[in-house]
């Protein structure tokens, strides 16, 4: 059914776009930090790269769902059922979702700590310890996800 693997791709849309507009919106905001803090610490560049490309890894959790379900299990085809097409939506509004909200936070949580490393703190693999936890949701949500087309392929 066309309208099946239309709201299908609509779930996929969502799945992505909503997971690389949160990388954008973290990467930004530990981005912001860093420049402010290297005017008072230029010697911690490396420290702030990594915590700055810390939350863009959520925007990959979007590409990979898209992956499992095009590639893996395979449903995203004319044939597909409404029930696959409505499990496809929703992974899609779960994981994107999740991801958005995942990588803002996380991207606040990279901007503190990078604002404290440009004050003089040593708090960088604490910052990386604090930053690993909203990152767990939106693994979680990607093995939801998994789940989710794992039992539509069987």
């Amino acid at each position: 059914m066309t309208s099946n693997l239309l709201l299908a791709y609509i779930g996929i849309g969502i799945m992505l776009g909503l997971s690389g507009i949160g990388s954008a919106f973290g990467v930004t905001i530990a981005g912001n930090a860093a420049i402010g803090a290297m005017k008072k610490t230029d010697n911690a560049f490396g420290n702030f790269l990594v915590l700055t490309a810390l939350p863009g890894t959520q925007g990959l959790y979007g590409f990979a769902g898209y992956f499992m379900f095009q590639s893996i299990f395979g449903v995203l085809t004319p044939q597909i059922s409404a029930i696959q097409a409505a499990a496809v939506l929703g992974s899609g509004i779960a994981l994107g979702v999740v991801a958005l909200f995942s990588a803002i936070r996380q991207g606040q949580i990279c901007a503190n700590g990078i604002a404290a490393i440009g004050q003089g703190y040593n708090v960088f693999g604490n910052t990386l310890i604090l930053a690993v936890f909203p990152e767990l949701y939106a693994i979680v949500a990607l093995a939801a996800t998994f789940l989710m087309g794992s039992a539509l392929a069987a």
